[in-house]
């Protein structure tokens, strides 16, 4: 046969791998033509015609007609008795359109070594094709189903079937994903590993708070209000400080939304994560102020040149400043970009490390909680100065209630 199937249902492949045709007929042409110039040692005299509907390819060749005994070239020229042994009519100058029989001319072997070539072509026309979409939305959520999960990470697919991965280091600690779910995620990067396109998700990252926010926030979208800086400890507690150019905007209030409306779909998705939105502001006092929410500060030294601040606060405002593990105060300093000291107010002493009873709500039941803070302990250390016995008493709790919320206590505060 003159001609050679090269793919099986053209039409349907050319669209399912979304590939445009110019771009397909291309490098079709350009393999078979690479089997040209091995064999002939060029190409300048054949036509490579890819027939778009099957999938066909044909190789015509032109030479010219020279006289009988004055052929000087037989790559580009054909004697007349030659000729005129294909078509009577042909005259001597006139140019001679032979089809080439593929599978005589090239042989078993070259066209399986080209059709390997050219799905090897195709394979990177696609890897190329899924770098470029996807380089082009970092930063942007995506949406897909997870298809395995594994202990290091998890593979999820987008709507066209592509390949993602979901890194455990990506994921909020509390996430549990199992195989049909949706996962939304963040485009973070697009990696080349053997010569595959890897595209790397993330939960954690600060960029993921910024898109969610821009989705529930329309004024985020239309950028009436601005993301000035987000930092994140995943899963435990965020810090967002935004900024209008409306003055009529309350930016703070447009994020939080009635009743913390636009807030609450945030923090169900990032797994009950406390985000603590503040009014971004370039008075850096102002702005450790509000970096430490939700404590209230009473006075503070800054030195501007080691960007270091002394902060004072009331006793019962400094476990709220710390935070559980020492979180609130962390996300405060990358922030703000300063290093943050908290002190009792008036002693002028470093306040240990102590925590507020009510950054263990998902440990420790809230009534349980409530009945410690009517006997005056509103924080860890306060509970642990007590003995068991005297809760027991003063709280009216079970002795197993109380020795639970003392072991809950005292490991966090052996962690630290």
């Amino acid at each position: 046969m003159a001609s050679i199937n090269l793919i099986d249902s053209f039409q349907e492949f050319k669209e399912a791998e979304n590939i445009d045709r110019p771009t397909l007929m291309k490098v079709m042409e350009d393999v078979f033509k690479t089997l040209i110039r091995k064999k002939y040692g060029s190409d300048e005299n054949f036509d490579v015609i890819v027939n778009d509907q099957k999938g066909d390819l044909e190789i015509f060749r032109r030479r010219t007609i020279v006289e009988d005994d004055d052929l000087y070239n037989t790559l580009t020229e054909i004697e007349y008795k030659d000729a005129i042994k294909i078509e009577p009519d042909y005259q001597v100058g006139e140019e001679l359109y032979e089809e080439v029989d593929i599978q005589k001319e090239f042989g078993r072997r070259a066209i399986l070594a080209g059709k390997q070539t050219l799905a090897a072509r195709i394979n990177d026309l696609k890897k190329n094709i899924l770098i470029k979409k996807y380089e082009d939305r970092i930063g942007e959520i995506v949406s897909g189903e997870v298809y395995q999960v594994w202990r290091k990470e998890i593979l999820i697919l987008d709507e066209d079937g592509n390949e993602m991965l979901l890194p455990k280091s990506e994921q909020i600690p509390s996430d549990f994903f199992k195989k049909g779910e949706n996962v939304r995620a963040v485009v973070k990067n697009v990696e080349l590993k053997n010569n595959q396109a890897v595209i790397i998700l993330s939960r954690t990252s600060p960029m993921f708070l910024e898109k969610l926010l821009e989705i529930e926030v329309p004024e985020i979208f239309d950028g009436l209000i601005v993301v000035k800086k987000i930092v994140r400890e995943p899963g435990e507690r965020a810090k967002v400080a935004v900024e209008s150019f409306d003055d009529r905007i309350d930016p703070v209030g447009a994020c939080v939304g009635m009743k913390g409306s636009r807030i609450h779909g945030i923090v169900r998705e990032l797994k009950n994560e406390n985000i603590d939105v503040i009014n971004w502001t370039n008075n850096i006092q102002l702005l450790i102020q509000r970096s430490l929410t939700p404590a209230k500060i009473t006075s503070m030294e800054l030195d501007s040149e080691t960007k270091h601040a002394s902060v004072y606060l009331k006793p019962d405002q400094v476990s709220l400043a710390i935070g559980r593990r020492g979180v609130n105060i962390k996300l405060a300093c990358e922030l703000t970009g300063y290093q943050i000291d908290v002190f009792r107010d008036n002693e002028g002493e470093v306040e240990d490390f102590d925590i507020d009873l009510d950054e263990f709500a998902d440990e420790i039941e809230d009534w349980v909680i409530d009945a410690l803070k009517k006997i005056g302990c509103d924080t860890a250390r306060s509970v642990l100065d007590l003995s068991a016995e005297e809760i027991e008493r003063r709280a009216d709790l079970e002795k197993e209630t109380v020795a639970d919320v003392r072991r809950i206590l005292q490991e966090e505060f052996d962690r630290e």
